[in-house]
């Protein structure tokens, strides 16, 4: 069986319904929780890797020690073309280490379910093709990524933070927004001046049309990391 190493960074932030759906897909998971001291192994090996979000910068190392050592890992994905998942946090760190730029409160911040539009170079993508032209995701940020590694491509965009889904390479994939959350998640958030019980109606309204959408992305995610 083929193995992903699955890294948290926050207690809220597990894997929920994506680990649920590469279990469901023939994926053993391995999930270490580095937010609470849990080691981060040193070598990936021939395991996928999928990196989940949390408040921090891909290089905030003084408040989350454990980054360089995620950092490492995701720097042998790319070299050794092993599969990579990236969210949020994780896909910002993809861009970092690919030579990308991520900023701290950059631009609007993105709460909510958000509609969320994919590019032409969707098409050509082995996660992104087929998909509906737009879609909706949970997003949860303020920073962002604000320049793309150099070779990296483009997939899909908001207006207010262009940088929603790309790839490095042929199998690392980095997204702004959260696949593996539903509506209910937004509930558990600090009420910040946004009005939570509104951005949850709009949640669960866009749900059905969701979830089969990023159901079909971690089946051909798996599907990629099975063949690797």
């Amino acid at each position: 069986m083929r193995e992903v190493l699955i890294v948290q960074n926050a207690a809220s932030g597990g894997p929920r319904r994506v680990g649920d759906w590469l279990a469901e897909d023939g994926l053993g998971l391995e999930v270490v929780r580095a937010f609470e001291g849990a080691e981060v192994p040193a070598r990936l090996g021939e395991r996928a890797l999928l990196v989940l979000g949390g408040g921090y910068l891909p290089s905030d190392d003084v408040r989350a020690p454990w980054l360089p050592a995620i950092r490492e890992l995701v720097g042998q994905a790319i070299d050794g073309g092993r599969p990579y998942l990236g969210i949020c946090l994780g896909g910002q760190m993809l861009a970092e280490v690919a030579g990308g730029l991520v900023k701290a409160d950059a631009g609007e911040p993105e709460n909510g379910s958000v509609p969320i539009t994919l590019r032409p170079e969707a098409a050509a993508d082995p996660l992104f093709h087929g998909l509906p032209e737009v879609v909706t995701a949970i997003e949860h940020h303020k920073d962002a990524v604000v320049e793309l590694p150099e070779e990296a491509v483009w997939l899909a965009q908001t207006e207010a933070c262009p940088y929603q889904a790309f790839r490095v390479g042929a199998t690392a994939w980095g997204v702004q927004f959260h696949p593996e959350v539903g509506p209910g998640r937004i509930m558990e958030w600090d009420d910040r001046g946004f009005d939570l019980a509104a951005l949850h109606r709009q949640a669960l309204l866009d749900e059905p049309a969701a979830v089969p959408v990023w159901r079909e992305v971690s089946r051909r995610f798996a599907g990629v990391a099975r063949m690797s």
